[in-house]
């Protein structure tokens, strides 16, 4: 079962969404540099179903997203509870930041509105830096992704 250590409603995460950040711990990715170490361990709280839906009641009204922060040991989990948010939540956008350079085939598309993709590498920065390995894209209703990284540079990048 996943885990979660805590949440945040963010707003830099996800463009133009209101998020609910649900960081989840047991990484297995163990990025060199990463920000979030505390994330590595098996600790937190079970995310089920009923955890879930209290989270998503103590951000209403504000949240129009719900983002999972990793979850990459366990795909399948994460893929659950999209489809439980999908399913229950239909107004809500869905998101996942993956630290893997591929989507899990574990995961599905048509269960995303964002994904997130790539390890953190110091030396190429975050979504923030023009040369990040991470990408962010947003999922039509088709299936097909959108690069949308562009939209995360700072103005100190881009001048």
């Amino acid at each position: 079962m996943l885990k979660y250590v805590n949440t945040d409603i963010v707003f830099q995460e996800i463009p133009d969404e209101v998020t609910l950040a649900v960081n989840l711990s047991g990484c297995p990715c163990r990025c060199p540099g990463c920000h979030s170490k505390y994330l590595w361990g098996d600790t937190g709280t079970p995310l089920g179903e009923q955890q879930l839906e209290q989270l998503i009641a103590d951000g209403r009204p504000a949240i129009t997203c719900l983002a999972l922060m990793g979850g990459d040991a366990q795909p399948d989990e994460v893929d659950h509870l999209l489809t439980y948010v999908r399913n229950r939540h239909p107004e809500l956008r869905t998101a996942w930041y993956s630290g893997r350079s591929l989507l899990s085939p574990k995961v599905t598309l048509s269960h995303l509105n964002y994904l997130k993709l790539g390890p953190y590498l110091a030396h190429l920065g975050p979504l923030s830096s023009p040369r990040t390995n991470q990408r962010m894209y947003k999922v039509d209703p088709a299936g097909h992704l959108h690069d949308i990284t562009r939209r995360f540079r700072r103005a100190a990048y881009e001048s």
